[in-house]
């Protein structure tokens, strides 16, 4: 657990204290005079930097019910630096320390407060049972369970706009991968585990985990860096094709967590915060683009024609997920979000909006071959009725049930009303979150973004967040999947054509085919193909089997008779045919196979006799 507020707590029959000098500059000026307090119970609090308002709860109702277990009278809270190192900022830990003062006088108890940002000579007297000398840290956990209030409810929304309680007998009315989805979230069923040969394939193409790091961090070997590289390239190719004006940002990867908006938004994240120290104070390692962009809006001068648009950026991002979880190429400790916030007037923008979003994230998932189950979250029952009809024309738009989460009352202060968690359901029949998208109502305010409206007047807009295709790593993952999903159907696991490292490899039958192999090779380039020539000193059907190993769409073998006849023997690798054809020929079918998806140049060298082997 992680600590939250320290605490020193004296029950004593007579305590005094005398305020001497300033210890802060910026404090008010008081009258330093003696005060006495008897038979009273005195909490020498820290408000460290990790403590935020929606501690004040649990502190009341744990020194209010300390002071009924000794019998005391009263409440004395004292600001004491002395417990901890962490300290959060003077401005933040009176506010803190002053919300418990009237949360514990609220109950109708007699409490009072030494001076904050005071030097203070004090004698006590405590008394000698066993319960006059305690220390106390109130922990995050503690925290949520007073924040829950209750349990998520869960509804199956049909296209038709029926509600139905998830239960396994009605869950046999709907299709496969809604069952496995409904049955993991809303009935908490463990799924089979079952053999996780993707990993053996993931670590074929290079990726790896860098055991000199934390856990959860990768390396990439070159086939899987060029393979990121090209992911990251075509997520910026998905978001400029929404038709909004984009502007891409870059910026810094760490957020002050005495900045009263960063530390705000950075708790709804709990436990799942990846921090260091500087000496300049405590940082929170970003989880998403959320705190740079939202840091840069804030500065932007920003007009109702200006909406809507998007602001962007591939973040390199941190969640502190637990080390028995991280799992290769899914769920990291650091990891690249194509981050995509977009910024429109009010909530009917943003609902118009939304939809045009999650159009083009089930149009996406369905060209590289999956079909997503839906998880829509709502942040209240409130705003579910709000947001109800808007939820059944989803489930109409994509003609299946989707499954809603109704959170509860009174639980946490989320920022969103509604988030769209976009699942495929994986080779091994597990729910794998991809893509998402919410509507944000409060960060605005939060971090001062505001734009002039018609009438020139300063309004908070309405954000909604995206990445399209997922995390750079989940879209990957999704794509391994579909190879997966494709083998456990009979055919040959494979990548797409335009992200497939190497996209076509030219196998010399002899030397003497080895300069025409080499013309072949530069006509290639030349038509942006990856291409390399395997000259080793091998067998033809041993370098066939290495091509075949590493999922190369198109074989070339060239011999004496393509040599004479100025062809190439291809090898589809999608079809399994072979087929002779000219170069031009070739050419026009790799055009198309590429079309209009990013391209690069390899990342290793063009012939295989000068390439290192890497595990």
């Amino acid at each position: 657990m992680v600590s939250r507020m320290r605490m020193l707590i004296w029950h004593c029959a007579r305590f005094e204290y005398q305020p001497t000098e300033k210890a802060l500059k910026n404090v008010e000026d008081i009258e330093k005079k003696r005060m006495v307090f008897e038979n009273v119970l005195v909490v020498l609090a820290t408000v460290e930097q990790e403590d935020t308002e929606d501690i004040v709860d649990v502190v009341r109702d744990e020194l209010v019910g300390m002071m009924r277990e000794v019998n005391a009278e009263r409440i004395l809270l004292y600001p004491y630096a002395h417990l901890s190192p962490d300290l959060a900022p003077p401005e933040r830990a009176k506010k803190i320390l002053d919300m418990i003062l009237r949360g514990i006088r609220e109950l109708g108890v007699e409490v009072h407060a030494a001076p904050f940002g005071y030097y203070k000579e004090f004698v006590a007297w405590v008394k000698g049972h066993p319960l006059a000398e305690r220390s106390r840290v109130i922990t995050k956990d503690e925290v949520m369970v007073v924040r829950r209030k209750g349990e998520k409810k869960y509804v199956i929304v049909t296209p038709d706009g029926r509600e139905l309680e998830p239960s396994r007998k009605i869950l046999k009315r709907f299709h496969r991968e809604f069952r496995i989805l409904v049955r993991k979230e809303a009935l908490g069923e463990a799924l089979a585990e079952k053999e996780h040969k993707m990993l053996e394939f993931l670590k074929r193409f290079g990726f790896e985990w860098e055991n000199r790091s934390d856990f959860g961090h990768e390396r990439l070997n070159p086939y899987a860096a060029i393979i990121f590289d090209l992911a990251v390239d075509y997520s910026r190719k998905v978001i400029r094709e929404l038709g909004i004006p984009i502007y891409e940002v870059k910026g810094t990867a760490f957020f002050n967590l005495s900045d009263d908006a960063v530390k705000e938004h950075a708790d709804l994240y709990g436990d799942r915060l990846y921090k260091i120290r500087t000496d300049r104070g405590s940082f929170v390692l970003r989880y998403a683009a959320c705190h740079q962009q939202f840091s840069m809006l804030g500065d932007w001068y920003i007009s109702y024609r200006n909406m809507p648009f998007g602001i962007f950026e591939v973040a390199d991002s941190y969640r502190y997920e637990k080390s028995g979880e991280v799992e290769l190429v899914f769920r990291l400790r650091r990891f690249w979000m194509p981050d995509l916030h977009i910024i429109v007037r009010d909530e009917e923008e943003a609902k118009k909006m939304l939809l045009n979003v999650h159009d083009k994230i089930m149009d996406e998932s369905k060209k590289f071959g999956q079909e997503y189950e839906l998880l829509v979250n709502v942040v209240s029952p409130e705003q579910y009725e709000r947001y109800r009809d808007f939820i059944v024309e989803i489930a109409r738009r994509i003609n299946k049930p989707v499954l809603v989460a109704i959170y509860p009352p009174l639980g946490l202060s989320y920022y969103w009303t509604i988030n769209i968690e976009y699942h495929i359901i994986d080779y091994l029949d597990r729910p794998r979150e991809i893509g998402t998208v919410q509507i944000d109502i409060g960060n605005a305010k939060r971090f001062n973004i505001t734009y002039v409206d018609a009438d020139g007047e300063k309004k908070y807009p309405v954000i909604l967040h995206t990445a399209i295709i997922g995390t750079i790593e989940r879209f990957i993952y999704m794509l391994f999947d579909s190879a997966m999903k494709r083998m456990g159907d009979g055919g040959k696991p494979m990548l797409p054509y335009w992200i497939s490292p190497i996209q076509v490899r030219i196998i010399p039958v002899s030397e003497v085919a080895m300069d025409y192999a080499r013309e072949i090779m530069e006509k290639l380039r030349k038509a942006r193909v990856r291409v390399d020539i395997d000259d080793t000193n091998r067998t033809l059907s041993r370098k066939i089997l290495d091509a075949e190993r590493e999922w190369i769409p198109y074989i070339v073998v060239i011999g004496e008779r393509e040599l004479r006849e100025r062809t190439v023997t291809v090898r589809s690798r999608k079809d399994g045919k072979q087929e002779t054809m000219s170069i031009d020929e070739f050419l026009e079918i790799l055009k198309n196979e590429q079309n209009d998806f990013p391209w690069r140049e390899p990342y290793t060298p063009q012939y295989m006799s000068v390439r290192i082997k890497y595990p």
